[in-house]
C-alpha cells in the first residue's frame, strides 16, 4: 500500500504542482500580448490547481505515515518540517499573490481596451511585476521541496 501511495503522491505532483508553478508564466506571456481572456482562464486554471496541490500534500502524510517505522518519520524530521513549511509558503503565495495578480492584470487589460490602446503597457503596471516575482518564488519554492523530498538531508 505504501508503493501506491508513494506513486500517487509523485503523480500527482507532476501533473498537479506542475501545471500550479508554469502556468503563471504563460499568464505573462498572455499579458504582454494584451489578451484579458486568456489572463482570466489561466488565473482560474492557476487557482484550480493550486487548491489541487492539497491532493499531493495529503498524500505526502500518507506516505510518511506509511514509512518503515526504521526511518523514524515525523512532522518533526527536518526535511519534512522545512517541506512543509516552503510548500505552504509557495500556496499562500500562489493563492493569495500571483492569482489576484493575474486577475488585476486581466482588469487592467479589460479596462485598457475599452478606453484606449496600450492595454499591455497598462497591465505591466497593475499587475505584472506582482505574477512574475511571485510566480518565479513559488517556483523555487516548489523546487527545494523537491530537493528535500529527493535528498532527505
Amino acid at each position: 500500500m505504501d508503493t501506491i501511495f508513494t506513486v500517487l503522491h509523485v503523480v500527482t505532483a507532476v501533473f498537479i504542482v506542475g501545471p500550479m508553478a508554469i502556468i503563471p508564466m504563460t499568464a505573462m506571456r498572455a499579458v504582454r500580448a494584451g489578451n484579458a481572456a486568456q489572463v482570466r482562464v489561466l488565473a482560474k486554471s492557476t487557482t484550480i490547481f493550486s487548491w489541487l496541490s492539497l491532493i499531493v500534500f495529503v498524500l505526502g502524510f500518507g506516505v510518511m505515515g506509511m514509512a518503515d517505522e526504521k526511518y523514524g518519520l515525523s512532522f518533526t524530521t527536518p526535511w519534512i518540517l522545512w517541506s512543509i513549511i516552503l510548500y505552504v509558503i509557495a500556496f499562500g503565495l500562489s493563492v493569495f499573490l500571483v492569482v489576484p495578480a493575474m486577475n488585476k492584470g486581466a482588469d487592467a487589460l479589460e479596462a485598457s481596451t475599452t478606453a484606449s490602446a496600450g492595454g499591455a503597457a497598462a497591465a505591466e503596471k497593475s499587475g505584472y511585476p506582482a505574477i512574475a516575482a511571485g510566480s518565479g518564488i513559488v517556483s523555487l519554492l516548489l523546487v527545494a521541496v523537491v530537493v528535500l523530498m529527493v535528498w532527505k538531508p
